[in-house]
């Protein structure tokens, strides 16, 4: 089957415009990939390489688009919710998390950066050590919130719908930026592979080790 154009995606898959000028070597950018509770397919179902979400899966897509309204110091790429995970790139833009400055003059670029450009400045300590605190942050908003709503379409309060941890890659340039959106956008068409298929033979009777996944993509990556 036909790998999937980057610009002609379901909204599940789509990622906003790209950031104009956006120095990726300042670790500000982020894959993240948080699974279901014991890799259960609750989102959808995989049919003819697209996904299907169910109303369980629709929640979790809109509290993953509601990060964009909840931190106004973020933007989101490339997102995929699948059966059981959803892969998302999460780009720390301003504020807090990244280092600005004023734009350049000629007045074309001023308008497509929006009057703001991130640029390289040396990665000083506190502001390593307050990313280190804000993906953690965006996480529990998103797991909490989609976790709520699912329990209630579904009457089973209380009981855990995503696993506890959830991995994250530090994207460091261009090229694995492109990397990652690729295989953001053409997962549904490998599911028969993926890691995450509790029907992947190959993968099943691996133990659920916190390292496997980090294994598994930096090999892709």
């Amino acid at each position: 089957m036909k790998e999937l154009s980057l610009y002609n995606l379901p909204l599940h898959c789509r990622y906003s415009t790209r950031l104009k000028y956006y120095d990726y070597s300042q670790a500000g950018a982020y894959f993240v990939t948080v699974c279901s509770q014991n890799r259960e397919c609750m989102f959808g179902d995989i049919s003819n390489g697209e996904m299907r979400l169910n109303s369980a899966g629709k929640l979790v897509e809109k509290w993953w688009v509601e990060l964009n309204h909840k931190y106004k110091d973020i933007a989101l790429d490339a997102f995929v919710v699948m059966p059981n995970h959803v892969h998302g790139i999460i780009v720390l833009t301003t504020g807090n998390v990244g280092a600005v400055h004023e734009p350049p003059k000629d007045k074309a670029i001023c308008e497509l950066s929006s009057k703001r450009v991130i640029h390289e400045l040396p990665l000083q300590k506190n502001k390593i050590e307050r990313r280190n605190m804000v993906i953690p942050r965006i996480m529990g908003f998103f797991k909490m919130n989609s976790a709520k709503h699912i329990n209630g379409l579904r009457n089973t309060a209380g009981i855990s719908v995503w696993q506890r941890n959830y991995y994250e890659h530090v994207i460091r340039n261009e090229a694995s930026l492109g990397k990652i959106r690729e295989y953001i956008v053409n997962n549904p068409l490998k599911w028969e592979d993926d890691i995450e298929n509790p029907e992947n033979s190959a993968i099943r009777e691996l133990p659920l080790q916190e390292g496997r996944a980090k294994d598994y993509y930096e090999k892709i990556f």
